[in-house]
């Protein structure tokens, strides 16, 4: 679990194919490196991957093909960089909202709009995600916990405050690009709730 808080980014050194699986591997700074050992969780771009080998403040992950395919990490490529959040403590400050570092899906940079020290930023992205998302919810976009503003059939939008522009990959954004998506695990239920609800009472 985590809460959409990036503690800082790392920089992609190593892109292996391993058979079906490809072993990605990040130069994390020292602080987040700290403590890490083999098996424990990490959220890259938002995406939760196990820590399957380190060497200093190198740390190697495995992603499957139903990652690869679901995210925008099959697209990256070594010197990207990536949002960096450790799991969440069960003892530590909910900053952000639950993250659960699985993505539901991807979305596009359909515009980037400034606004004083702001950047309006909006993401088109499938119908099947969009629907999920209500004004003022909670949505993670390359593992960042973002406030969802005009939410439609189409996509949605955020605003980014220039600490959250200096601190992640965010900032580095431009209209084409693809981003990670995670809707609010509590509204997914919801949802689903609803449609069976739906079913029911057509069946």
């Amino acid at each position: 679990m985590f809460t959409g808080i990036v503690e800082d980014q790392g920089s992609i050194t190593r892109i292996e194919p391993m058979g079906e699986l490809v072993e990605v591997e990040i130069d994390v700074p020292a602080r987040v490196a700290e403590g890490m050992k083999i098996g424990d969780s990490m959220a890259l771009n938002g995406c939760c991957l196990t820590v399957t080998a380190l060497h200093g403040s190198r740390l190697s992950f495995q992603a499957v093909p139903e990652t690869l395919q679901r995210t925008s990490l099959g697209a990256r490529k070594v010197g990207d960089s990536l949002n960096l959040e450790r799991a969440l403590r069960a003892d530590a400050r909910l900053d952000g909202h639950f993250v659960q570092g699985h993505v539901d899906g991807t979305g596009v940079v359909e515009k980037l709009e400034r606004a004083g020290h702001d950047v309006r930023l909006h993401i088109r992205c499938p119908a099947e995600l969009a629907n999920l998302l209500v004004p003022k919810g909670s949505v993670a976009v390359d593992g960042v916990s973002l406030t969802v503003i005009d939410p439609d059939g189409n996509g949605f939008s955020v605003t980014l405050i220039p600490h959250t522009l200096k601190v992640t990959t965010l900032g580095g954004l431009q209209v084409g690009d693809a981003v990670n998506i995670e809707v609010d695990v509590i509204g997914k239920y919801v949802y689903q709730y609803l449609e069976q609800l739906r079913d029911r009472s057509e069946g």
